[in-house]
């Protein structure tokens, strides 16, 4: 058994290696095939770590440094397993001076990561942006769709529990 191989034992279960196979198998053999693939491998899988990448690539016949391009080139793809819920703070002027750098803190605090990161729960994955355009309801913070506004430090805690 090879290197990639226990890696990808060591995260995934046979199923879903299984199941990533097939995907490949699919596509082998189809012009343009690689985007898909790596579409469904995350949609199975949740994220693309490199061990996946060498499969793909080995199975579609491909450089490895061609679907690593793909995967770092395109923000939808990720590397890093992702929570199942993504929270975003907004870091904007209007949020900005309202307060959202202090929920931004909390938010870290609670979640015990950093932005970009994901708990260890893998239940959130916390992110900063610049605008996400409800500037009247500033400090903002979505959870998947969810707009939650005119956010307090004290609320934060009680706004993660909806999701948990």
């Amino acid at each position: 058994m090879k290197a990639d191989d226990l890696e990808l034992m060591k995260e995934f279960t046979p199923e879903q290696i299984e199941k990533l196979d097939n995907i490949i198998a699919k596509y082998k053999d189809k012009p343009g095939g690689l985007i898909p693939v790596l579409e469904e491998a995350q949609m199975e899988l949740e994220y693309l770590p490199i061990p996946v990448q060498k499969r793909v690539a080995l199975g579609l016949n491909l450089p490895f440094s061609r679907v690593y391009g793909v995967v770092t080139f395109y923000s939808f793809f990720t590397m890093e397993p992702r929570g199942k819920h993504t929270v975003r703070v907004c870091l904007g002027t209007a949020c900005y001076v309202r307060g959202g750098k202090a929920i931004a803190e909390v938010m870290e605090k609670n979640l015990g990561v950093q932005e970009g990161g994901t708990s260890a729960d893998r239940m959130f994955t916390y992110e900063t942006v610049r605008c996400l355009g409800a500037c009247g309801l500033g400090p903002v913070v979505v959870v998947d769709d969810d707009v939650h506004g005119r956010v307090k430090p004290a609320k934060v805690k009680e706004i993660l529990s909806q999701y948990s």
